[in-house]
């Protein structure tokens, strides 16, 4: 199978843009949303929060899901969504994995919704596989290039930038908090709590 040139380069920018992706998970560098007037705070913890009135909404989040199904985010409007980029053949994935089911179901009662973007995975199966391992019964976007990463999230906002990443957007659809490593239970809470707690 020949590919075309312009299908040879989307599927370059898609590449680079997802190696991108797992090249700032390795790495430990500073923060720069945490700089310059981004209007980002970024706490001890790794988790980066905007203020109400800072926040920007996302891009256009939607497409086919894991299941076959499609999902489009802005449809959960009204209610606080947490998106969590994550991939089958991703060991920190694995490992908050636990803490993600646990806190959805519990949480789903409080207008908590949980959407995965599944990445990198080049086929559902892992990955369906992954989700029936662990008991994720929440939908997962399938993003096997990482457009929905690129596209999804604007420059200069909150956007993942590492896989795992997780992204959390208030009840008006708009990003309010980050956190680019995986989560246990109690850092999953206080990413969530206190939007919770917003009138």
């Amino acid at each position: 199978m020949s590919l075309s040139r312009a299908s040879r380069a989307a599927l370059l920018t898609a590449v680079t843009a997802a190696g991108g992706l797992v090249l700032s998970a390795c790495g430990g560098g500073n923060d720069s949303a945490s700089k310059g007037t981004s209007n980002f705070v970024t706490d001890t913890g790794g988790i980066s929060t905007v203020e109400a009135g800072q926040r920007r909404d996302t891009g256009k989040l939607a497409g086919e899901t894991l299941d076959g199904k499609q999902l489009d985010v802005a449809d959960l409007k009204g209610k606080i969504v947490v998106m969590n980029v994550w991939g089958s053949w991703c060991p920190p994935c694995r490992a908050e994995a636990p803490h993600f089911v646990k806190v959805s179901n519990e949480l789903k009662p409080k207008g908590v919704e949980f959407v995965g973007i599944n990445t990198r995975d080049q086929n559902k199966g892992p990955a369906i596989a992954f989700e029936k391992d662990y008991g994720v019964e929440y939908p997962s976007l399938y993003d096997p290039a990482g457009k929905l990463i690129v596209n999804g999230f604007p420059k200069g906002t909150l956007a993942p930038q590492a896989i795992p990443s997780t992204v959390v957007l208030d009840r008006e659809g708009k990003i309010a908090a980050r956190s680019l490593m995986a989560l246990n239970e109690e850092q999953l809470r206080k990413m969530i709590d206190p939007l919770i707690a917003e009138k």
